[in-house]
């Protein structure tokens, strides 16, 4: 009972939070790709994922590292914060100076490396924002980041809406996005001396070898995962140009309004997962195989209905000039359950010690990723990133199953049972969405009375299900 109490607040406090992220970033991002326009936009768009993915050598797999071990020892709390935030401003360093230079040799014009090195400073300040976040992360505390968030997702908004009325230009987008991180940086860097007490930097380099060597595995699944999920990017920038970066880039960013669900998830769920996994295997096995259940149930509705009125959405969101991203949407929309599916199959693999299977799985899904892109994106642009994104998805479920059916986590055929009922809620709805052909507005209430109906015909609920509302109506 209590773990579900706990896990109910944290989830109320990051879905607070992600809903009034997600309304800042849907305003913003209207509002920086119709000001910029389609080619800037997609510069800004090419250097952002350039920066991210080089940006992951700043952690190194050190926050995820640090997440599980903290939530199995509260103890190592101070020794963690006294020797990681050291290493992150070492390697924070070296790799901005890295990248300048490296962006120097390739013959960008100094617009473009004045951009990154301003993002490239963003970067910086939200890594240290994501291992701070980690340490509360790991106590099952979410409140602190939580707020910490809505103060930078409001201010950024104001910002860019300062820059849009008074057309300030790429350079102050960029200043605006490292200037809020900082702010966040700050913010979580002051309540966890509140909470935690101060600390001294330690440079205990028995610990950084052991600290380093543990995380390399969380470290390559993020390079990878960073690489599969941000390279369609930078390959369209360079195969396909800064037009059809800026339309692909546009339906991604709806895209991320959903997916930025996920981080709700994996911040709640894994801490408690590595907790169970020291604590109660059972109750794990069972947390697994519901959080796949009703990752599925929520998420398919969505996609179905983003589905059939994406053009509508884009044209809504970005205007007529972005019209293309409309396939683009509709094949992208379909990603957004594999990356929840696979999140919970990741962190059950993380919680229990295996996360070397699932540094594997990424490194497979990077290679699969690049070398496809690099065959679809010259013959059908945009879209071929886009079905190229789905089928690593898919490819990546298939290799997550497969570590944990190798596993004593390997899921009932009760699980199967549950997925078939609600593909068959999904056809249901699909269909009728067909047939009626009615707006938006007229299908979200048919749609959930359609839907609801056919989860109650298909009885795709169960005793646990029951168990756990019946738990959290109580609270």
């Amino acid at each position: 009972m209590n773990q579900i109490t706990t896990l109910f607040k944290n989830f109320s406090w990051v879905t607070f939070s992600q809903i009034v992220s997600n309304v800042c970033a849907f305003i913003w991002t209207i509002l920086i790709a119709r000001y910029l326009g389609v080619t800037d936009y997609g510069i800004l768009s090419f250097v952002i994922s350039l920066v991210m993915i080089i940006g992951i050598g700043e952690d190194i797999g050190t926050t995820t590292y640090s997440i599980r071990e903290i939530s199995r020892n509260k103890n190592f709390t101070k020794k963690f914060l006294s020797n990681i935030v050291p290493i992150k401003w070492l390697l924070s360093i070296i790799l901005l100076l890295l990248t300048i230079f490296a962006l120097y040799l390739l013959n960008y014009d100094n617009l473009v490396i004045l951009v990154a090195f301003i993002l490239f400073l963003e970067t910086i300040f939200l890594s240290f924002c994501s291992f701070l976040s980690g340490v509360f992360q790991a106590h099952e505390n979410l409140k602190p980041s939580s707020i910490g968030s809505i103060i930078a997702n409001l201010t950024l908004l104001f910002l860019t809406i300062v820059v849009v009325i008074f057309d300030l230009g790429l350079i102050a987008v960029a200043f605006s996005y490292a200037f809020v991180y900082l702010i966040y940086f700050l913010y979580l860097y002051k309540n966890i001396i509140n909470d935690f007490g101060s600390f001294k930097y330690d440079f205990d380099f028995d610990f950084w070898r052991n600290t380093i060597f543990n995380s390399l595995p969380f470290g390559l699944t993020m390079i990878f995962y960073s690489i599969y999920f941000s390279i369609d990017v930078v390959m369209i920038q360079f195969l396909a140009g800064d037009y059809a970066t800026g339309i692909y880039n546009s339906a991604y960013k709806v895209i991320s309004v959903f997916t930025a669900f996920y981080v709700i998830y994996q911040y709640v769920i894994f801490p408690l997962m590595s907790k169970l996994y020291a604590e109660d295997s059972n109750l794990l096995k069972v947390s697994f195989e519901q959080s796949f259940k009703y990752s599925l149930l929520i998420l398919l509705p969505l996609c179905i209905g983003v589905y059939f009125y994406s053009p509508y959405l884009i044209n809504l969101i970005f205007s007529s000039e972005y019209a293309s991203a409309s396939p683009v949407m509709q094949i992208l929309i379909w990603t957004v359950i594999f990356l929840f599916v696979n999140g919970v199959a990741s962190s059950l693999l993380n919680s229990i010690g295996k996360e070397v299977s699932v540094t594997k799985t990424y490194l497979i899904a990077a290679v699969f990723n690049i070398v496809l892109n690099y065959l679809m994106i010259p013959i059908y642009s945009y879209n071929g990133a886009a079905m190229t994104t789905v089928l690593s998805e898919i490819l990546i479920l298939m290799l997550m199953m497969y570590s944990i059916s190798k596993t004593d986590y390997n899921p009932d055929l009760s699980l199967l049972k549950s997925v078939i009922k609600l593909v068959i809620c999904g056809i249901i709805l699909f269909a009728v969405l067909y047939y009626i052909n009615v707006s938006l507005w007229l299908a979200i209430p048919i749609g959930l009375v359609v839907y609801l109906l056919a989860l109650f015909i298909t009885k795709s609920y169960d005793d646990t299900d029951k168990y756990i509302i019946k738990e959290l109506l109580n609270k």
